[in-house]
């Protein structure tokens, strides 16, 4: 070996391994064998002529191979089955079936969990297939803009709506991105929120929503848009008519008695000779007159107070200081309070208070009809703050009315104090529900609340 020169070994030479076929066959022809040789050579060894000896060889020869190839056979053949019925699922055919299996053996066992696997997979794709036409139905007839984006913002799904709103077939839409749509905005932001926008296709306010999902293992965005200019609209003229009603009731309640005394006294004063007492009659007809426009005075001031509810400054306050301050402000019963775990909420302690105090004076009132008694209480449930006042008074007559602006059953009241509980309820993100007791005579008032 010259200086230098670097000993490089010879490569080896890859052994070519058998196949599992050949393998098996190499191994019936070892088990058989043994076997054949001892019979040779006691043939050979025996007094045989020699044309019989060589015909036995032979026949031996050929026995030992046959036996071999059949053993070979019976082992590979299901396990070819197997291997079709396998390709089969992976190309998505689960029609497939493999005939002989019984049950009792290794083997049949196989095959028989191999047939309810393809079952399985059959159901499940019918299955999946279903769901998917019936989303992909549901995607097309729903009058709502669904969109979805991929993690470089580009669109890859749209529904009908979708494309109505954008103006373009969904074919054109595919694969631009958010920023070529004016969209980029909709991706950014809050997840949920209101929108005034103009798309090529319409233009309004619209209620947008914005979640993830995954598809292949990569983030995409689902954005969803709702046209709320309808919707808003007719809640507004809604809003109009009631506010019309109400107001027209309450005007005419005021100005047809003003009209009329104000129409008798003129035709009595435009008389020549008047009665004695008229000056009486002046007097209490002026007096009716005060009286309606003052009481006409109050609902207007009532009225702008419940269109003018402030939002709640929300910080942490006890649920037990608020009760106990509204409590300590009824003089007329003693309210029963039920104990209760301390419970800390962010909420306005004024708007909550006043609501407190609207509803334990309507209990007290309802209960003192009946002598009865009030009681209020809270639990958790969940996330949320379960709070309720109960009174043993007659019970709720027309619910369908509790709620509705200026409607009152108590002489003097003002028909608002419910109206404006609940709008304090609702601004804090809860709700307010007032029932009559299943088991007990009298109503229950059920505040929740958001913990």
């Amino acid at each position: 070996m010259t200086a230098g020169t670097q000993f490089r070994p010879a490569p080896r030479r890859s052994r070519r391994r058998l196949t599992h076929e050949n393998h098996i066959f190499v191994l019936a022809l070892g088990a058989g064998a043994p076997a054949l040789l001892i019979s040779v050579i006691l043939l050979w060894a025996g007094n045989y002529t020699d044309s019989t000896r060589w015909t036995l060889t032979i026949l031996l020869v050929c026995l030992w191979l046959g036996f071999s190839s059949a053993v070979r056979s019976t082992v590979v053949r299901p396990l070819q089955t197997l291997s079709n019925m396998q390709s089969a699922l992976r190309e998505g055919d689960f029609s497939f079936r493999v005939r002989g299996a019984n049950s009792g053996d290794a083997l049949g066992e196989l095959m028989l969990e191999v047939n309810t696997l393809s079952e399985l997979l059959r159901e499940q794709r019918l299955g999946a297939m279903e769901a998917s036409a019936l989303l992909s139905t549901v995607m097309a007839e729903i009058d709502v803009a669904v969109f979805a984006f991929d993690s470089d913002h580009r669109l890859r799904l749209v529904n009908r709506a979708a494309e109505r709103v954008l103006g373009q077939h969904g074919e054109r839409l595919l694969g631009k991105t958010a920023e070529e749509l004016d969209m980029a905005d909709c991706l950014e932001g809050e997840s949920a929120r209101t929108l005034q926008r103009n798309f090529p296709g319409n233009s309004g306010r619209w209620g947008m929503r914005r979640s993830t999902f995954r598809q292949g293992g990569v983030p995409h965005q689902l954005v969803v848009l709702t046209d709320l200019s309808r919707t808003l609209r007719e809640e507004e003229r809604q809003a109009w008519q009631r506010l019309v009603r109400v107001l027209g009731h309450e005007l005419n309640n005021s100005l047809a008695p003003i009209c009329s005394i104000a129409g008798s006294l003129e035709d009595m004063l435009k008389r020549e000779k008047r009665p004695s007492d008229w000056e009486e009659d002046l007097r209490r007809g002026m007096r009716v007159i005060a009286d309606r426009s003052e009481a006409l005075s109050r609902f207007m001031k009532d009225y702008g107070r419940l269109a003018r509810l402030p939002k709640p400054q929300l910080r942490p306050v006890t649920v037990g200081s608020l009760v106990s301050g509204a409590i300590g402000l009824e003089r007329r019963m003693e309210i029963e309070l039920v104990s209760a775990p301390e419970v800390t909420i962010q909420a306005d302690p004024d708007q909550l208070q006043q609501l407190l105090i609207n509803l334990i004076r309507n209990a007290v009132d309802a209960s003192l009809e009946t002598g009865g008694k009030v009681r209020i209480g809270w639990s958790k449930n969940g996330s949320s703050l379960h709070l309720f006042v109960q009174d043993e008074g007659p019970g709720i007559a027309n619910a369908a009315n509790l709620f509705v602006p200026f409607f009152t059953t108590k002489p003097g009241g003002s028909g608002i104090g419910l109206v404006l509980s609940r709008q304090i309820a609702e601004a804090h993100g809860g709700s307010l529900t007032l029932a009559n007791r299943q088991a007990e005579r009298g109503c229950q008032a059920s505040l929740q609340l958001p913990l």
